[in-house]
């Protein structure tokens, strides 16, 4: 972007005033100069076209003015200067490893456990359009709902389809962590983070979840879990004769191995016992993981007076021209 016109030598321009000085000078000398000559009669004269020599008379003077003007201006220096920046984003890329197993049909948290993380996760994504976003379910056993992608609309729709009892029932926290963390492990994105949701306890699956923590500090993949569920027990829905009937059940969160998967990894560990607390900490997560963009102002220096010098010569070479041409004196 160009900015205004600065001077590195603005002393000079003081030299300006010698333009008016000389032009009244000019007049004041130009006045005083005169001839004449008696006649009796002027018919003698006839009337005709007036020389070039009338029109441009003063011409030489104004050239040599402009040009001097110029000069003065060009030992000024004067400098333009282009602005920019340079916009550095450092893409983030996500995966949501978020628990499906029967227990997430808990209804400490409104309508259920499952039902309010995938209202939440919805929200989340939908504030962050610039980050790539991808979805890994688990219960018994885990796979990958939606690889990485930019494309939000897709993921969004995907969560319409997640419900617990779509494949076999357990707790595989191991199993869940490992898939999100091969999906990351290509990954290219400065940051990458692994959101892992769950509300029980480590009892499936074939991969340790401390084992695959390991292997997601390895990668430099941080992890937030998040355990899900009020304190002591949680009413649940069963089957029974009568219909589906809600029954306290104990609930069991292996916080400890939450707390040190997260540790390992440079995240956090937190606890949502309700919709306005698990709202609270994606609201956190955001923060703390917002795509970070640098931005870099660079201002280049142009120096204009070689034009001003160029014009200066071209008009005093004009001026020279006109003295021997048009104004050329006879002898």
């Amino acid at each position: 972007m160009l900015n205004d016109i600065t001077f590195d030598q603005a002393g000079y321009l003081y030299l300006l005033l010698i333009i008016p000085v000389l032009s009244g000078w000019y007049i004041w000398r130009k006045s005083k100069q005169y001839a004449g000559l008696q006649v009796s009669d002027t018919s003698m004269f006839p009337l005709g076209p007036k020389s070039p020599r009338v029109y441009l008379r003063h011409a030489t003077f104004v050239l040599r003015m402009i040009a001097l003007a110029l000069l003065i201006i060009a030992f000024a220096r004067p400098q333009t200067s282009s602005k920019g920046t340079n916009v550095t984003i450092e893409g983030i890329d996500i995966v949501m490893a978020l628990d499906v197993s029967g227990s997430m049909l808990a209804r400490d948290l409104t309508p259920d456990r499952l039902e309010a993380s995938k209202n939440v996760a919805r929200e989340f994504i939908g504030g962050r359009p610039g980050d790539r976003m991808g979805l890994v379910v688990f219960s018994g056993e885990s796979f990958t709902q939606v690889p990485l992608t930019t494309d939000h609309a897709i993921l969004l729709n995907m969560f319409k389809d997640i419900k617990s009892g779509m494949i076999q029932d357990g707790t595989a926290i191991g199993d869940g962590l490992a898939t999100a963390v091969n999906r990351l492990k290509e990954s290219k994105a400065i940051s990458k983070v692994i959101i892992l949701l769950t509300d029980g306890i480590n009892n499936a699956g074939s991969v340790d979840p401390s084992t695959a923590a390991e292997i997601a500090k390895v990668f430099g993949i941080r992890v937030y879990t998040i355990g899900v569920g009020s304190y002591g027990t949680a009413p649940y829905p069963v089957q029974t004769p009568f219909g589906v009937q809600l029954r306290d059940m104990k609930v069991e969160i292996d916080e400890a191995l939450l707390k040190q998967i997260a540790d390992l990894t440079g995240g956090n560990y937190y606890r949502a016992t309700s919709n306005k607390k698990l709202e609270a900490i994606y609201k956190e997560i955001d923060q703390l993981e917002k795509s970070k963009i640098d931005v870099t102002e660079f201002k280049r220096k142009h120096e204009e007076y070689v034009g001003l010098v160029m014009l200066a010569l071209g008009l005093l070479l004009l001026e020279f021209l006109l003295k021997v041409t048009v104004f050329r004196t006879q002898t």
